[in-house]
């Protein structure tokens, strides 16, 4: 039986901040879903990065929902990188649903 390969945790602390980066998030999601501490960040980073994509094309909210988004962000990387799992608050709770939903979707 082969052995699980071991992932240093800094290196899981880089790949969940890489998550927060707008389209990486999708990269990272895929690279890393059998990782439950990076698939956390990386669902969180996807749904920010479709919240973004849905209020550019909104339009009159755009700017002040992609600073929430941005913010958001941030805060997520600096969780990420201190190896703390931060549910961002009201849309935290959707984004372990729609990562599941992604990689299933998608066959990841």
């Amino acid at each position: 039986m082969a052995e699980a390969k071991k992932v240093n945790p800094s290196e899981k602390k880089v790949w969940a901040a890489a998550s927060y980066l707008w389209i990486l998030s999708l990269v990272v999601l895929a690279a890393r879903k059998n990782n439950d501490y990076v698939r956390f960040h990386a669902s969180q980073g996807v749904l920010l990065f479709v919240i973004s994509i849905l209020a550019f094309l909104t339009g009159p909210f755009m700017v002040i929902v992609n600073l929430v988004v941005a913010v958001a962000a941030i805060f997520g990387i600096i969780k990420a990188l201190q190896g703390d799992k931060w549910e961002i608050p009201v849309i935290g709770g959707w984004a372990k649903g729609l990562g599941n939903w992604i990689i299933k979707t998608l066959k990841l």
